[in-house]
């Protein structure tokens, strides 16, 4: 019996692995895409993110550290008043990042890749409340002002530095290197 469950559970493995490497893939046979001057994203048309992204070579990458989220209200009495659930954490944090592109001459249209960590939310069952990341996330990726699809990561942890963080987002970058020692 241990035996066959070993055998299920290994091919199990090995089928979810196939079907995730699938994007890999497919991007890396797009060869002409893979050798172009610019940022090229990959997936689906149909996903709010992107399966992988190629950076050429002439491109410059910024990370930037988890953030989390403002203070809201100094005075406030739970995480809530304080800081917001988790869309509106996620919210100023992107909100944030946008704000720091921007004195750097760039936008959220160069953010290449979301690593997401999201701390269980009270009010959600002690759960992490993923749909709140999902839809700040809409608020200014995948838009008619901003279409790229960055590549991303969601990750579930137990907690964050305060108890009152529900959320924090690193963030890469991309960016045009216009060096004429690089051309």
């Amino acid at each position: 019996m241990k035996t066959h469950m070993k055998s299920i559970i290994a091919a199990s493995v090995l089928v979810i692995s196939l079907i995730a490497g699938f994007p890999f893939f497919s991007a890396a046979g797009k060869k002409d895409e893979m050798k172009s001057d610019k940022v090229t994203f990959f997936g689906s048309p149909t996903s709010a993110i992107s399966s992988s992204v190629a950076i050429p070579q002439s491109y410059n990458r910024l990370l930037f550290s988890g953030t989390v989220a403002p203070l809201l209200n100094k005075e406030g009495k739970s995480t809530y008043e304080r800081y917001g659930n988790t869309k509106k954490q996620a919210i100023g944090i992107l909100e944030k990042l946008k704000a720091d592109l921007s004195t750097k001459g760039l936008s959220l249209a160069d953010v290449t890749y979301l690593r997401v960590y999201v701390a269980p939310d009270p009010n959600k069952g002690d759960a992490p409340d993923y749909q709140g990341w999902f839809d700040a996330y809409a608020l200014f990726f995948n838009t008619k002002e901003n279409p790229v699809k960055t590549a991303r990561s969601t990750v579930g942890v137990d907690s964050l530095v305060s108890p009152d963080f529900l959320i924090e987002i690193e963030a890469e970058v991309a960016y045009k290197n216009n060096s004429k020692s690089n051309k």
